[in-house]
């Protein structure tokens, strides 16, 4: 084998050997569980007046302290999302644990819009 080509099986090496920092998936009733603050979307007004109504699904990204970093919409209606992101992003959650130690986790959460 070359110089070059041991240099860049160990640069392989170095990049994949070991577990990679994986976020964990949790369910909705271990989200909820876990949350010591979630406040309610709020009914958009405009939707309440044009009597839009469903679910919304959206994913939260949560950090090792427990704080949302991110939220993405999987679905639902566009009148009703922006309260729910709105809404998760001020969630709060007892950090989840992998391994005995803190790790991001993924949530996915529904909330229903009902007149």
């Amino acid at each position: 084998m070359t110089k070059s080509a041991c240099v860049g099986m160990l640069m392989v090496a170095l990049f994949t050997d070991g577990p990679l920092a994986a976020e964990l998936h949790v369910s909705m009733a271990e989200a909820t569980k876990a949350a010591v603050e979630k406040p309610h979307p709020e009914y958009p007004t405009v939707a309440r007046q044009m009597r839009v109504s469903g679910e919304v699904i959206v994913e939260a990204s949560i950090n090792e302290k427990g704080t949302v970093d991110e939220v993405k919409v999987v679905s639902g209606n566009a009148m009703l999302t922006q309260s729910v992101v709105s809404a998760v992003k001020r969630w709060k959650f007892t950090p989840f644990q992998e391994n005995g130690a803190p790790a991001r986790a993924i949530a996915t959460l529904r909330f229903g819009f009902t007149l």
